[in-house]
C-alpha cells in the first residue's frame, strides 16, 4: 500500500516563489510612494492608503501574539 507524501509548511514554504511587493502593489494601482517597504516582499501601508478606492480587493491582516483570553489573533478586513 502506497501511502502519498504530504508536505510539510516549512516544505511548502520553501519551495514558493515570491513576488516583489511592489509587482503587486502596481495591481493595485498603488506605486513605491504609497509603500512602506519592510525589504523585497514585505510593506506596510498608510491606513489613508488603505481608505481610498483602488482597483481589486484589499486584504488587510495584522498579528500579534495572543493572551491568554486568545485576544490579538489575527483580523481580516474587506471592504465593501
Amino acid at each position: 500500500m502506497e501511502v502519498s507524501s504530504i508536505p510539510s509548511d516549512i516544505e511548502i514554504a520553501q519551495a514558493a516563489r515570491l513576488t516583489p511587493i511592489t509587482e503587486i502593489a502596481a495591481t493595485l494601482g498603488l506605486g513605491v510612494d504609497d509603500l512602506d517597504l519592510y525589504g523585497k516582499y514585505k510593506a506596510k501601508i498608510p491606513l489613508e492608503i488603505a481608505q481610498r478606492p483602488i482597483r481589486g480587493r484589499l486584504v488587510v491582516v495584522t498579528a500579534t501574539n495572543p493572551t491568554p483570553a486568545g485576544e490579538g489573533k489575527s483580523k481580516l478586513w474587506l471592504p465593501e
